[in-house]
């Protein structure tokens, strides 16, 4: 039985998301991957992720250095927003895959130049969006996509999360230079992609968005109906305004509903299966999660990436996944911003949604028009 290549990897950033997130899959996958080298402009945060990872971790002040020194396998990045599409396009150019926090980065724009530094490269971006990965995620999506639940008719997706003014106090946050967006960009942009991943295309957008508490160019709160290409209809909302939190994925199915209520991260029991009144019992009973019970989780989808890297296949989270859960990110500011309903592949090249998901009106506010 031979063995998987141990894959050579380096960390650019080294804040709360790579410590608790990251460094713990590294650990998780160790007899696949080798951490080397670490990367932060803050000396004294990098010194202190190095005492917790392994002396032996280069430290570096620069991404190119790091990148021309140790010329890595993967990179992960957890970076402010800002920073993505450069270092991304960096490792690729490298011929290093990378695998980066959400949102890859801030336009359809940007990801059209890490497309394109992919296609020279031959390696990958992927980006983290690590709802999907769970074995809870994994099952409900079959279940769906064999139609075993009957035809999906009706969802919800919700991110009710409370963030107060010192979360808002930080520079790049709110704004849409730094973060790309607030709520829709920043926090449910987790949950909507679990979504698209169980319904599949999305045919179109209506959207409002409003900014009612918190001193931030972006949004504090977004709202969307979606309808998706096989008929079923959708209600999306992005709020950092709510004190009682929750994250909850609900669809309606002809035959079932299939719910997921969590936070920040789900297990196979986070998950429910209410069968319709005509279903049999035997037949619902085949519906519970499995038993092996795989949390969403950073490890869950290096493990994924791991193996298309072995395979020499496009990872998931990267290119058409990518790209569709920032479209309809375009799209939702698009419809909110303009009053109008967005379809799907409408925002190209010369919309302005392509280039900035403001639309090229940055100083938007609730019942402007862009």
């Amino acid at each position: 039985m031979s063995l998987s290549p141990v894959r050579r990897v380096a960390v650019v950033g080294t804040g709360a998301v790579v410590g608790g997130g990251h460094l713990p899959a590294l650990r998780a996958h160790a007899d696949r991957t080798e951490l080397v080298a670490a990367v932060d402009v803050d000396r004294e945060r990098l010194d202190a992720f190095r005492a917790a990872a392994g002396e032996g971790v280069a430290a570096f002040i620069s991404v190119s250095a790091m990148l021309d020194a140790v010329r890595p396998d993967l990179v992960l990045i957890g970076t402010p927003p800002s920073l993505h599409r450069e270092q991304t396009v960096a490792a690729l150019k490298a011929g290093a895959w990378v695998l980066c926090e959400k949102p890859l980065c801030l336009s359809l724009a940007e990801y059209d130049e890490i497309a394109a530094a992919e296609e020279a490269s031959g390696a990958y971006a992927s980006v983290v969006l690590q709802h999907r990965y769970g074995s809870g995620a994994v099952h409900a999506r079959a279940l769906i996509a064999s139609g075993e639940l009957g035809a999906p008719l009706v969802a919800h997706c919700q991110t009710t999360w409370h963030r107060d003014a010192a979360y808002y106090a930080v520079p790049w946050r709110g704004r849409w230079a730094t973060e790309g967006g607030g709520p829709t960009m920043g926090h449910g942009i987790h949950q909507y992609d679990l979504l698209l991943h169980l319904l599949g295309e999305w045919a179109e957008v209506r959207a409002m968005a409003a900014r009612l508490v918190h001193d931030t160019e972006s949004e504090d709160v977004s709202t969307a109906l979606v309808r998706f290409s096989n008929g079923a209809l959708a209600t999306v909302v992005n709020s950092v305004l709510s004190p009682d939190e929750v994250s909850r994925v609900r669809v309606d199915c002809a035959d079932a509903t299939v719910e997921l209520t969590h936070l920040y991260g789900h297990g196979n029991d986070d998950w429910s299966y209410t069968p319709a009144p005509h279903v049999p019992a035997g037949r619902a009973a085949a519906w519970r999660t499995p038993a092996h019970d795989v949390p969403s989780s950073h490890t869950a989808q290096l493990g994924a990436l791991l193996d298309a890297y072995d395979a020499g296949t496009r990872p998931p989270g990267s290119g058409r996944q990518a790209r569709g859960t920032l479209e309809f990110a375009a799209a939702l500011y698009k419809a909110a911003f303009t009053g109008r309903p967005v379809r799907a592949g409408e925002i190209v090249p010369g919309d302005p949604f392509h280039a900035a998901m403001h639309g090229g009106h940055p100083d938007w506010a609730p019942g402007e028009r862009a």
